[in-house]
């Protein structure tokens, strides 16, 4: 019987499919490869509320949240509905292949919510991040289609009702560290963004510009979700635009005159919530 494979991120999709396919011919097989299913909206960003209501109200929320940022389709939230509404009509078994990074986490639970009824067909496949990157992801996924296991009844309930936390507290940002989700703000980002600004200040002025990806890097370190480019370019242009960096046409950035000393000063941030995921 076919399975479907369920992950975030293309170039995710792209391997493990390689993956199958690589299955397939090692066991001479004249079955197709099993289908996968590619999730490409970052939750980890933007509004989740009503996202999964009857009518999808929330899809246009985040169509225009996408829209307003550039550079990213802004069908991806509708795109991802629909193929999970086609998998709710679907008989299949499912498997979810995710990482302990935040945007898989978040998926894995959105689907787990969206099939809690039918949890006889939830199976996932635990990875660690580096399976997933570079050439040879494709023959280390092929190595771990033999690990994808069910997931209990229980752990499908609470992750379900995590991801309706998730979506009731509607956080402009979504960080996941030590088993917790917790909701942050675009200022948080954006202090993170200066913080990283002002510490390469000390480079020579030709050095102190940070090109856009080296800075997205950084953050993601820091901030407990991959910082997308999208998002990272978005925050730059509105900081720039506020004289809070200084962001030059090749979309490299470097710390504004006195903007050091300027952030030094400001208050703390305020506290954001942090919503309880116990042990995956």
């Amino acid at each position: 019987m076919t399975t479907i494979h369920l992950i975030y991120g293309e170039p995710a999709a792209a391997a493990l499919r390689q993956a199958l396919e690589g299955a397939a011919r090692a066991a001479a097989t004249a079955d197709r490869p099993d289908r996968v299913i590619t999730l490409r909206d970052d939750l980890t960003v933007g509004p989740l509320r009503d996202i999964d209501k009857a009518g999808d109200p929330g899809i246009s929320q985040r169509a225009a949240f996408w829209e307003r940022l550039g550079g990213v389709s802004p069908t991806l939230a509708s795109e991802d509905c629909t193929a999970l509404r086609a998998l709710e009509a679907d008989d299949t078994n499912v498997v979810i292949w995710h990482t302990d990074d935040a945007a898989h986490q978040l998926a894995l639970r959105r689907v787990c919510y969206r099939l809690r009824d039918v949890p006889q067909r939830l199976n996932e496949v635990r990875l660690a991040a580096d399976e997933i990157s570079g050439h040879n992801a494709p023959v280390r996924l092929e190595a771990r289609l033999p690990d994808a296991a069910p997931i209990s009844v229980l752990r499908i309930t609470r992750l379900a009702l995590e991801w309706q936390e998730a979506k009731f507290a509607n956080g402009e940002t979504r960080r996941w560290r030590d088993n917790t989700f917790t909701s942050g703000t675009w200022s948080d980002l954006d202090t993170l963004i200066l913080d990283v600004l002002c510490a390469n200040k000390a480079h020579p002025e030709a050095a102190s510009w940070l090109a856009s990806d080296a800075l997205g890097a950084a953050l993601t370190r820091d901030a407990g979700f991959t910082v997308g480019k999208a998002v990272v370019l978005w925050r730059l242009r509105e900081l720039a635009a506020a004289d809070e960096l200084r962001l030059r046409d090749d979309m490299c950035a470097a710390c504004a005159p006195l903007a050091g000393a300027a952030h030094a000063t400001r208050p703390p941030l305020p506290q954001t919530p942090a919503h309880l995921s116990l042990s995956r």
